[in-house]
């Protein structure tokens, strides 16, 4: 059963997942290897692996130590075309469905397309939408786009809904890392009504209370990266809480 497979079965059982989100520039060897013992004891879903703007060339050897110290497949978040690596189980395959800019609409995935498929990787079509997170993200930065407004849900909707229908896989509501106001429950809502495939949701989830209530909303899968980064004691009770919430909303 490839990642996208799993990913689809865990939804038609309702059960809700859980992503740490790990940026091979900002953790070292020593907290991988505590991570991935904190992620496998708590029943974490995905370790996804990635960034905007990775400068230390450390994909490779991150990748290689999450895969040395667990068993958690491994799912590569690219901020660009470069961030390819055979070792990992899937790719997220992000097209930006919520900014205008053609390259990171079609454009670098013609690029890497060849790459992906000679390294084998499973890419996953995934219609990743910016929104409005109170604050200039590096994802923001980096896309040269504008976010889909945070108080206009039904943009938010529509536009996964196209890309759904564009044959995308699944839907990436993001804040982006840093983001100082997280995603409403009322956005996500409309977007999972919007939608019949998986629906992941990350930026600025602080808090167990949020990511249960994002849950709740309608999301499939939670990403959390730059709180556990700040407060890693705080992942066990994330987990707790996406986990409890599978069973309240089932």
């Amino acid at each position: 059963m490839n990642i996208y497979q799993q990913i689809l079965q865990k939804k038609s059982e309702r059960q809700k997942q859980f992503a740490i989100l790990i940026d091979p520039d900002k953790i070292n060897n020593e907290q991988i290897e505590r991570l991935c013992r904190e992620a496998t004891e708590n029943g974490v879903d995905f370790i996804f692996v990635g960034g905007s703007l990775l400068t230390n060339n450390s994909l490779s050897n991150c990748v290689r130590r999450i895969k040395y110290a667990c068993q958690i497949p491994v799912v590569l978040f690219p901020g660009n075309g470069n961030q390819l690596d055979e070792q990992a189980d899937a790719l997220l395959f992000l097209s930006l469905i919520s900014g205008r800019n053609a390259d990171l609409l079609i454009g670098k995935h013609v690029d890497s397309a060849p790459i992906i498929r000679e390294k084998q990787l499973e890419a996953i079509s995934t219609g990743y939408m910016l929104i409005e997170s109170g604050n200039i993200t590096t994802a923001l930065y980096m896309s040269n786009t504008s976010p889909i407004p945070a108080d206009k849900p039904d943009i938010a909707a529509c536009t996964a809904m196209a890309g759904e229908m564009l044959g995308l896989k699944m839907i990436f509501m993001d804040g982006g890392s840093g983001a100082k106001n997280p995603i409403s429950e009322e956005m996500i809502a409309a977007v999972r009504k919007s939608i019949q495939i998986p629906l992941i949701v990350g930026g600025g989830i602080r808090t167990p209370e949020k990511a249960a209530a994002n849950c709740k909303a309608g999301a499939d899968m939670i990403v959390i990266g730059n709180s556990l980064e700040q407060n890693p004691g705080l992942l066990k009770e994330m987990a707790e809480a996406i986990k409890k919430s599978a069973v309240i909303a089932g």
